[in-house]
Order: C-alpha cells, then structure tokens, then sequence
C-alpha cells in the first residue's frame, strides 16, 4: 500500500523538489553582490548605448543599488554571526 502511495506522490514530490531548487537559484542570484554588480554594469552599458532612456535607467538604478545595499547589509550580519 505504501509503494502504491509513493508511485502516486512521486511526480508531485519531483515537482515540489524542483520548485523548491529555482527558488534557492533565484534567492541566490537575487542576493549575490557579484552578481547584482554585473546587472549595475549592464545597465550602465545600456544607458551609454542609448538602448534606455536616463528616467528608466535612473529607476533601474536605485532598484539595483537598494539590492545590493541589502545583500551587503545581509553578507556582513553573516560574517558577523560567523565570528
């Protein structure tokens, strides 16, 4: 009985255990300062090719830098907590 209930929950649990490994991706991108710095890098590259305008490229901006003041913020409370 209980093999028959793991045959049946098996795709659920694969899709649960993928769904939970995208978000640790996503968690880690979203807080990684390399990261965040190369999408500041990028979007100054844009801004001086003309691809955006200077009111979306000012609102990009101040997007990203509050990301990576908070993913700063959050990796030196981690060392700190580590010492």
């Amino acid at each position: 009985m209980f093999l028959f209930d793991d045959l049946l929950l098996a795709p659920v649990k694969s899709l649960v255990w993928l769904a939970e490994k995208i978000g640790e991706v996503a968690d880690r991108e979203f807080s990684d300062v390399d990261v965040i710095k190369q999408k500041l890098l990028e979007l100054q590259l844009k801004f001086e090719m003309d691809e955006i305008s200077e009111a979306d490229y000012q609102r990009q901006e101040a997007e990203i830098l509050a990301r990576l003041y908070a993913a700063a913020d959050q990796e030196s409370g981690a060392r700190d907590r580590g010492r």
